[in-house]
C-alpha cells in the first residue's frame, strides 16, 4: 500500500471530531464533516485488513485519495485554521509509521525491518513537507531568506558539498537518514566551510562541540581535530540524529530542534510538553535561535531537493573526486596560486581544504603526501605547480610578509677582496659584496633574492637551505651565485 500519502491521513484526527457548529452549517464544517467521515472509513477498513480482508487495501487507499483532496480544499477556505492544520503534523508524523499487520496467511511485516527514520524519509520527500511550505509561515519565511539576502550563501554551501558528497553521503545513506536533511544541517551550521568555528567552541561542518564530538568518535589532538573531517562529521551527525528519533519518537522537527538548543532540553520539552514542535507551549519552550534554527534547516533540505521551481540555478562544475600525489614540498596556499581557477571561478582553497582539513593553509606538506582533491584539477597541477614560473611565483608570493621590512644598508667595504676578486654593487643598496652575503636582522631570503635579482630556486640549492620554509637567520653566510647585481 501507499505509506506516504497515509501521513495525510493522521492530521485531521482528534482536529475536525466535533469541529463542526450543527446550528449553522458552512462550507468549513461540511468539509469537517466529510473528512471525519473518511477518516473513520479509513480506520474500519484498517481494522478489517488486520483480520485478514485483502479487499481493504483498496478502501484505504481511496480514503488517503479522499482525504488529500480534502485537506486541499480545506486549506483554500478562509475559514480553515492552517495555524491547527500545521500544528498537528508531528501527531500525523508519530503515529504515520505505525505499521498495518499482515492479514493472516501474508509474510509478515515485521517492525523492526522498518528503518527508524523511514519516517524523516518520507516527510522530506512526500506531501507533508510540501504543506508546510505552502502553509507554514516560518517555513515560507526560511525559504525567501535563502533565496534573497542568503542566496549566495545557499549556492557556495551547495557547492561546497558537492565537492565533499561522495565523503558524506554515504554515511547518512548506511544510517538509513535522506541526504536533503544532511545538506540542510549542514548548510545551516557552516555553510560547507569545514573549518569553521562557533565563538562557543563547536567546530567542523557540522559544529560539534568538543564533548559530543568525542562522544561520537570525533577525537582531537594537537594539529588533529576530526570535528573537521567531513567524513567522521557526517558520521556522527548521523548517529546523533538517530539517537534524538529513537527518544523524541521520530519526531523531525524536535531532533532537529535537540541538535541546536540541546538534547536535554528536547527531551524536557517533550516529556512535559509533547513532540508537535508547531504547537504553541512546545513552540515557545525554544530558544528563538531554535525556532529560526528549525524551519531554516528544513527550508534548505527542501531546496536541495526542488530548487530549481524557484529558480535556483547551479554553475555546472565537474565534483568527480580523484587523488593527487604531491611531486614537491607545498602548501594549500601555494596550491591555491599555482593552480589558477579554471573549471571554478572561484578558485580552489576551500576545496582543497575541506578535502583535506588537517593541514593549515601555510603548512608545508611533504612530497609524496596524497591529497583529496577534484579530477579536473590533476593536469592543472602538472601543468604548473610541479615547476616553473607560476609555481615559483607562488612559492613567492606565499612567502611575503604582511608588515614591510625596512632596511639599512652596512657600512661600505673596501672595493677589493682579500682573493683579488671584484667586488659587485647592489644597485638599490650600494653594497658590495664577492659572491656572498651575510644576513641582516629582519632580512628575508625573498628580499635578498630581489636585492641581488637571484633566481631562487638556485638560491635555495647553492645554500641548500632546508624546506619546508627555508628559513635563514641574521648572520648567515648566504652565497649570492647566478645573481646579477
Amino acid at each position: 500500500m501507499r505509506i506516504s500519502p497515509l501521513l495525510v491521513t493522521i492530521l485531521f484526527a482528534g482536529f475536525f471530531s466535533g469541529s463542526a457548529d450543527a446550528a449553522k452549517p458552512t462550507r468549513e464544517s461540511l468539509l469537517y464533516t466529510q473528512i471525519d467521515q473518511t477518516l473513520k472509513t479509513y480506520q474500519q477498513a484498517r481494522d478489517r485488513y488486520e483480520t485478514g480482508d485483502d479487499s481493504q487495501l483498496a478502501v484505504m487507499n481511496k480514503a488517503i485519495e479522499d482525504l488529500e483532496d480534502q485537506a486541499n480544499q480545506c486549506f483554500k477556505l478562509k475559514a480553515c485554521s492552517k495555524t491547527k492544520v500545521i500544528s498537528a503534523y508531528e501527531q500525523l508524523i508519530k503515529q504515520s509509521d505505525m505499521p498495518v499487520s499482515a492479514p493472516a496467511g501474508a509474510g509478515a511485516l515485521a517492525p523492526q525491518s522498518i528503518p527508524a527514520l523511514g519516517t524523516t524519509i518520507k516527510l522530506l520527500g512526500s506531501r507533508n513537507l510540501e504543506l508546510l511550505t505552502k502553509y507554514n509561515e516560518p517555513m515560507q519565511a526560511a525559504i525567501a531568506n535563502w533565496l534573497t539576502v542568503n542566496r549566495g550563501f545557499f549556492l557556495e554551501s551547495w557547492e561546497n558539498y558537492h565537492y565533499m558528497r561522495y565523503l558524506m553521503a554515504p554515511e547518512y545513506e548506511k544510517a538509513g537518514l535522506p541526504e536533503a536533511l544532511l545538506f540542510g544541517m549542514m548548510t545551516k551550521e557552516s555553510g560547507g566551510k569545514v573549518h569553521s568555528v562557533s565563538r562557543a567552541g563547536a567546530a567542523g561542518p557540522l559544529q560539534f562541540m568538543p564533548a559530543t564530538g568525542r562522544r561520537f568518535n570525533l577525537d582531537s589532538g594537537p594539529g588533529y581535530d576530526m570535528r573537521y573531517d567531513p567524513q567522521f562529521a557526517a558520521r556522527a551527525n548521523a548517529q546523533y540524529m538517530n539517537e534524538r528519533f529513537e527518544e523524541l519518537n521520530r519526531s523531525l522537527e524536535m531532533a532537529i530542534a535537540g541538535y541546536n538548543g540541546g538534547e536535554g532540553r528536547a527531551r524536557r520539552i517533550y516529556r512535559e510538553r509533547g513532540g508537535d514542535f508547531w504547537q504553541e507551549n512546545v513552540y515557545t519552550e525554544w530558544p528563538a535561535e531554535t525556532r529560526d534554527y528549525v524551519p531554516a534547516v528544513l527550508a534548505a533540505a527542501w531546496l536541495f531537493l526542488h530548487g530549481h521551481e524557484y529558480g535556483l540555478t547551479y554553475p555546472k562544475l565537474d565534483y568527480s573526486p580523484a587523488s593527487l600525489t604531491l611531486q614537491r614540498a607545498t602548501t594549500i596556499n601555494e596550491l591555491t596560486i599555482c593552480l589558477g581557477n579554471p573549471h571554478n571561478q572561484s578558485g580552489w582553497f576551500r576545496v582543497l581544504r575541506n578535502l583535506n582539513p588537517h593541514y593549515e593553509p601555510g603548512q608545508y606538506i611533504a612530497q609524496g603526501i596524497v591529497l583529496r582533491a577534484p579530477k579536473k584539477l590533476v593536469a592543472s597541477y602538472q601543468a604548473n605547480c610541479v615547476g616553473g614560473l607560476r609555481s615559483e611565483q607562488a612559492k613567492m608570493l606565499t612567502q611575503a610578509r604582511k608588515v614591510p621590512v625596512f632596511y639599512r644598508p652596512p657600512p661600505v667595504v673596501s672595493a677589493a677582496t682579500s682573493e683579488g676578486e671584484p667586488a659587485v654593487v647592489a644597485a638599490e643598496t650600494g653594497q658590495k659584496h664577492n659572491g656572498k652575503y651575510i644576513v641582516k636582522p629582519g632580512e628575508t631570503l625573498m628580499m635578498i633574492t630581489r636585492t641581488f635579482d637571484c633566481d631562487l630556486s638556485r638560491l635555495i640549492k647553492v645554500n641548500d637551505l632546508a624546506p619546508p620554509n627555508y628559513m635563514i637567520q641574521p648572520g648567515q653566510e648566504i652565497k649570492l651565485i647566478g645573481c646579477k647585481k
